[in-house]
């Protein structure tokens, strides 16, 4: 199996101890410096509390509702989707360093914990669903439905948070772009980790991570709650005939700025786009 490839462990966990936690990655683990990331599911009445530490935190409520507290600050009864295929924008709880964020489940809940470092430059605060941006993009088999959940809506010290529907037989980030380089304005370097969800849940798809010197080179099969990190390199996803696709987009680098480089071989297919 790819060392850019970590599986769901819900099964296994749940087996093992009633352990929520079905995703941990460490900036260690994944062997770079600034994303971390995990994922839990708790059912009706279950609480789990992540200390920031020296990171930034932003908790997305993937799918169900909770009551969710920071140190200093408390939201009621919030999640406004039973299904992150619902097409509607996720409610989400940032908090700085050195602080905590509680969630406990009123219903069945899956929540992810995006994290990168932080300097304690921003207050904790609630990401409702009007303040992100939800947009389509590309055409054909290229459509993509987009949601910045903190990106350019919300500012942060380190993070950026987005997350994609990618239709059935569809394929999004794509064409084929890497964002590796510290040379703004041409490029940002920035790594980032791509949380997939499946919609019929036994369904997969594939997702190709490669560098132009292809000293990597790998094509996943994801499955649901399967995860994958990108050091470096293109990155696109593919999604077979019946399915569609979710991913959750987590993002950190020297700077918070996203500028991405398309694979020339495959930049053609932009301009082949407009004329569509």
């Amino acid at each position: 199996m790819s060392s850019l490839l970590s599986k769901n462990r819900r099964s296994k966990q749940r087996q093992m101890n009633g352990n929520t936690q079905t995703q941990y990655i460490t900036p260690e683990s994944a062997n770079w410096h600034y994303v971390g990331f995990e994922a839990h599911q708790l059912n009706a009445g279950e609480s789990v509390t992540v200390q920031t530490g020296t990171d930034e935190v932003c908790a997305v409520i993937l799918s169900g509702k909770a009551n969710v507290r920071t140190k200093l600050e408390a939201w009621e009864n919030i999640g406004d989707r039973m299904s992150v295929f619902a097409q509607k924008a996720p409610y989400s709880v940032y908090s700085p360093a050195q602080d905590e964020i509680r969630i406990t489940a009123i219903t069945d809940v899956e929540v992810a914990f995006c994290k990168a470092p932080g300097k304690g430059g921003f207050p904790a605060k609630l990401i409702t669903p009007e303040q992100c941006q939800y947009e389509t993009r590309g055409v054909a088999s290229n459509t993509r439905h987009v949601c910045n959940i903190l990106f350019g809506n919300e500012p942060a010290d380190s993070l950026l948070v987005c997350e994609v529907i990618t239709p059935s037989g569809g394929w999004s980030s794509y064409p084929p772009h890497k964002h590796d380089t510290d040379a703004a304005p041409a490029e940002t370097q920035l790594e980032e980790t791509y949380y997939h969800k499946i919609d019929p849940p036994q369904g997969f798809a594939f997702q190709r991570v490669y560098t132009d010197d292809r000293s990597i080179d790998e094509t996943m099969a994801v499955e649901d709650g399967d995860l994958v990190m990108v050091p470096e390199g293109y990155h696109p996803v593919g999604v077979p005939h019946g399915y569609q696709s979710y991913y959750l987009n987590v993002m950190a680098g020297p700077s918070r700025n996203w500028i991405f480089h398309n694979d020339p071989d495959h930049e053609w297919i932009i301009e082949r786009d407009k004329q569509l």
